[in-house]
């Protein structure tokens, strides 16, 4: 089932793995963009095949509820992607907490689509998913990542030491959080 968020200028659609194609082109046009801020890759990565069955572990995460992963088009160009958003670890319960990913086309940056398509996905966690928190974790050395989630209204709750494993190396990350303060009433 296909799901899509809509914003003035851009459709987050989530994909399957017929869309493999357009996912792994826009990998393959952004990898060293990408690589300073993600897990190292091999070159296996960067094919059809492995964005297939990404994709199809993605559906199968959504639909069980553990995720929403959505990939970025511009309205006016509606089969080129160029970046995504994600809800990951949803938990559900006293939790009702999820982490927040998302990158950008090299080609992209600084129009202002990331923070427009995380307003909208923020939206729908605290609308329809009725979430509580939202966390991301950002490298310090981000700035541009760290200044996208504080103008949304994200707050730092604080330093993880060695954090993830980013590009061979354990980097800290800046734990970043938005909160539900509707739920909070």
């Amino acid at each position: 089932m296909s799901f899509e968020l809509r914003t003035r200028r851009l459709r987050l659609r989530s994909l399957d793995k017929s869309h493999a194609e357009i996912v792994r082109d826009y990998f393959a046009r952004n990898r060293e963009f990408l690589e300073p801020w993600e897990v190292r890759r091999s070159d296996e990565y960067y094919t059809v095949k492995t964005h297939k069955k990404l994709l199809a572990a993605d559906r199968e995460s959504e639909e069980l509820g553990q995720m929403v992963k959505l990939w970025l088009f511009k309205a006016e160009e509606p089969s080129r992607v160029i970046g995504s958003v994600s809800l990951s670890n949803i938990v559900r319960g006293a939790f009702l907490s999820c982490h927040l990913g998302y990158r950008l086309d090299c080609e992209e940056i600084r129009h202002g689509y990331m923070t427009e398509a995380l307003r909208e996905l923020i939206g729908y966690a605290f609308g329809e998913l009725r979430l509580h928190r939202i966390e991301a974790n950002i490298m310090p050395r981000n700035a541009a990542s760290l200044a996208t989630v504080r103008k949304l209204g994200f707050y730092e709750e604080g330093l993880a030491q060695k954090y993830l494993y980013i590009n061979g190396v354990w980097e800290d990350h800046i734990h970043m959080v938005l909160r539900n303060e509707a739920l909070e009433r």
